[in-house]
């Protein structure tokens, strides 16, 4: 990768934001069923406490924190379409293609331009509304899924995990694609224990909502130190219960949680898919034709 261009803006604070040329778009995937992800910037404006991509500094080199740079991708070579019919896409796995700044560099747009044609099975995962300005081009995708990302109903607890769209305007968002004909995923991650109204948020949304991702709050280092204090300091009384879950290693939480729900989805017909345990994703469908 070779940087062409820095520069540094105030936006809610200071941002490192820089251009870097690179030879693809698309990135063989490791992720259960999907076969390609595309990532078209490195970091994130959006600064969740609990993202798990934030590892992602130790092989950039970036000395800033967590959503305070933005490398936005520039690639001169036309996406290579040859392989892509029939493939899953999964965007994006380590960023939010619809982060504030894709409404200034538009490289998102510019990559569905270029995948409108292929008869692929594509997802799309953001926290943003920037999304619906894609909608004629989004429309032309045969097998397409956009999920939303939602973990609360609560503005002061969203506000204090990121700085994202609201929930209320993610909400309109999956209401608006519904709208459109698009097929549309609330993807409720991460799940907060005792803190994620996960009924609450599917009562809200289901007649909006095709499908359902669940999946659980993983904590790793450098983060993990990060929300367990937070929540000794909000949540005092689910400290037990955390340091239980993530210092103690007691998974009994999630099966009890993962069995409440999976009743609960089959009760109401509601399809879901549990992503709580990830070593057996493998054996599940990431990505089905709509």
């Amino acid at each position: 990768m070779t940087t062409v261009n820095l520069t540094l803006l105030l936006i809610g604070g200071y941002m490192k934001e820089s251009i870097i040329d690179v030879k693809s778009y698309i990135t063989k995937s490791k992720l259960p069923g999907s076969d390609y992800v595309i990532n078209p910037y490195i970091g994130c404006p959006h600064a969740c406490k609990y993202c798990y991509a934030s590892f992602m500094r130790r092989f950039t080199g970036h000395k800033e924190n967590w959503g305070e740079f933005l490398d936005i991708k520039k690639c001169d070579e036309k996406i290579n379409k040859s392989n892509l019919n029939g493939k899953n896409i999964f965007m994006s796995s380590v960023t939010d293609c619809y982060n504030e700044f894709e409404e200034k560099y538009r490289v998102t747009e510019n990559i569905l331009h270029q995948l409108s044609d292929i008869d692929c099975n594509l997802q799309i995962s953001t926290k943003s509304s920037l999304v619906l300005r894609d909608l004629d081009i989004l429309k032309t995708f045969n097998h397409l899924k956009i999920a939303l990302s939602i973990n609360t109903l609560d503005e002061h607890f969203k506000n204090d995990m990121d700085k994202a769209d609201s929930i209320e305007c993610r909400l309109r968002t999956l209401k608006a694609l519904h709208e459109n004909g698009i097929y549309t995923v609330l993807f409720m991650s991460p799940i907060f224990p005792e803190i994620t109204e996960c009924e609450r948020i599917i009562d809200i949304s289901k007649e909006y909502v095709d499908e359902y991702w669940l999946e659980n709050l993983n904590l790793r280092n450098p983060y993990k130190r990060t929300i367990l204090k937070y929540i000794a300091n909000r949540y005092p009384k689910y400290s037990q219960l955390y340091t239980d879950i993530y210092i103690n290693g007691d998974n009994s939480y999630w099966d009890m949680l993962a069995t409440k729900l999976n009743d609960y989805c089959t009760r109401n017909s509601i399809k879901h898919i549990n992503y709580f345990h990830h070593g057996s994703l493998s054996k599940q469908a990431f990505t089905s034709k709509s």
